[in-house]
C-alpha cells in the first residue's frame, strides 16, 4: 500500500521533489520506493523525460489501480469501525453451571433494555483447563480457577475479574460443627463429602484442606451440580464445600455455611476473552453488565449473611 501510495502521489504531483514533499519524506526515500516496485514489474513504470520523472502507461494504469485499492481499504476501515460500534450484534456469553444461575437471568433481563447488544447464553461446564479454549467460539467466557491453581493465560488472552468468592463449609444446621463460627481442616477429617469430579473446584480445594489437616478427606459423592450437593447435605449425615455467592442454600434452608480457617479458600471468578474481542463496543457494554450483576452479588449476599463483602 506505500508503495502505491507513493506511485500515486507521483501521478498526481509530477515529480519526485514535489512526491517528497507531499509525503515530507526525502526526494532519495521517494526513489528508493519506486525502484523497489519497479522490481514487481516486468514493464518500467516510469520513464526519464530530461531531469524529470513521469510514468508510462503502465505506471499510470497502476496509479489508477492504486486509487481504487485506496478506496477499498478505505471502506473495509469503516466496515470493521461499524462492525466494532455496532449494538445490534449478538454476544455470544458462556459460563459454567453456578456462574449460569447467577448471571445469565439478570444479563437476558439488561440485554432487553435500550441500548443494550442481545446477548447469546451458553452453559459450558468444563474443567478449568479447558476455559481458555471456549474464546474461540464466545465473545465472553465466565471462568473459575481456585486461587492457589496457576494463573491464567494472560500472554494470550484478556482477562478482567468479576469476584472473589469464598468456599464455604456446607452443613446442616443441626450438626454439631454447626455450633462453631469457622472451621479447620482437622476438624473436617472425620465427615463424608460430596465433592466435584476432578478438575472442577471445589474437588481441588478438598486437596488442599487435605493436606493441611495431613489427612485424606473422605469424598462419599462425585457431585458437579451445586444445588444437588446441597439437597444432598440437608439430608444429614454429609457436608459439602459451596462457594458463598453463586451456589448459597436459600436462607431459611436447613442448610447453613460456615467459612474455612487455616486454608486460602478462594476462587476466582474471571471474564476471558480474545483481545480483539474487546475492541467490539457491544462486548464491552455486556462485560460492563456482567460486572454490576457481580458487584449487586456480592453486596446482597454479604449484607443478607451479616458479612463485609468479599472484593
Amino acid at each position: 500500500m506505500h508503495q502505491l501510495q507513493v506511485l500515486r502521489e507521483l501521478a498526481d504531483h509530477g515529480s519526485i521533489a514535489a512526491t517528497a514533499r507531499a509525503l515530507s519524506v526525502t526526494p532519495s526515500a521517494v526513489s528508493q520506493v519506486l525502484a523497489s516496485l519497479q522490481r514487481q514489474f516486468a514493464t518500467p513504470l516510469t520513464h526519464k523525460r530530461g531531469r524529470s520523472v513521469e510514468l508510462t502507461g503502465a505506471g499510470q494504469a497502476l496509479a489508477a489501480a492504486a486509487v481504487t485499492v485506496a478506496t477499498a481499504l478505505a471502506q473495509a476501515e469503516a466496515s470493521v469501525e461499524a462492525y466494532l460500534e455496532d449494538l445490534s450484534a449478538v454476544v455470544r456469553v458462556s459460563g459454567f453451571h453456578s456462574a449460569a444461575v447467577t448471571f445469565f437471568p439478570a444479563l437476558a433481563a439488561k440485554a432487553s433494555e435500550t441500548g443494550h447488544p442481545p446477548v447469546e447464553c451458553v452453559d459450558e461446564d468444563v474443567d478449568r483447563d479447558a476455559f481458555p479454549a471456549l474464546t474461540a467460539s464466545y465473545d465472553l467466557v465466565v471462568a473459575h480457577r481456585m486461587s492457589h491453581t496457576r494463573p491464567w493465560p494472560s500472554e494470550r488472552l484478556a482477562v478482567v475479574p468479576l469476584l472473589r468468592e469464598p468456599m464455604d463449609v456446607a452443613l446442616r444446621a443441626d450438626h454439631p460443627l454447626a455450633q462453631r463460627e469457622r472451621l479447620s481442616p482437622d476438624c473436617l477429617v472425620d465427615e463424608s463429602f460430596v465433592s466435584t469430579h476432578a478438575g472442577f473446584s471445589p474437588a481441588d480445594l478438598l486437596e488442599v484442606i487435605a493436606a493441611s489437616a495431613g489427612r485424606p478427606m473422605h469424598v462419599a459423592h462425585r457431585i458437579n451440580d451445586f444445588t444437588t450437593a446441597a439437597a444432598m447435605v440437608a439430608r444429614g449425615g454429609l457436608v459439602a464445600l459451596l462457594p458463598r455467592y453463586t451456589a448459597a442454600p436459600p436462607l431459611g434452608s436447613q442448610v447453613i455455611l460456615r467459612p474455612l480457617s487455616g486454608v486460602r479458600a478462594v476462587r476466582n471468578i474471571d471474564v476471558l476473552m480474545r483481545p480483539e474481542h474487546a475492541l467490539r463496543r457491544g462486548v464491552s457494554v455486556t462485560l460492563r453488565s456482567l460486572r454490576l450483576i457481580a458487584d449487586a452479588l456480592v453486596d446482597s449476599r454479604g449484607a443478607a449473611a451479616g458479612r463485609p463483602p468479599e472484593r
